[in-house]
């Protein structure tokens, strides 16, 4: 069972990469999607890592780190901005701290959740 669900996780994070790349591509959709998607991929990551914990530690911890890797992006140093430089570390850390992100990155994580909750669980 547990390995059914880390199959339906990694599923559901390269749908989500799949989604966010193509909606870079798209003009008619916001940026703020693509800050959603990516706290859902990690939402979804950390459920692959930790199967067995509680839904609500998940998105605990899930949340945490997205805001770390936010708030992550008031230091400036310069090894750190050439890693945010290339596209990996574009994706990974990003450019720069917007308040707004951080609705996006919860909004993301409760999105998480209700595939949790409307998908996922119905699966298994």
């Amino acid at each position: 069972m547990t390995k059914n669900l880390r199959v339906i996780y990694f599923v559901l994070v390269i749908s989500i990469i799949l989604i966010g790349l193509l909606s870079r591509r798209m003009p008619l959709i916001p940026s703020f999607v693509g800050d959603v998607l990516w706290a859902t991929m990690i939402f979804f990551i950390v459920r692959i890592l930790f199967v067995h914990i509680d839904v609500r530690l998940n998105a605990f911890i899930s949340l945490s780190a997205c805001y770390l890797v936010e708030f992550s992006q008031l230091y400036q140093a310069d090894w750190i901005n050439q890693v945010r430089q290339t596209t990996m570390g574009r994706l990974v850390l990003g450019q720069g701290f917007l308040w707004s992100d951080l609705i996006a990155y919860a909004v993301g994580i409760l999105i998480g959740l209700l595939i949790e909750k409307m998908i996922v669980r119905r699966i298994v």
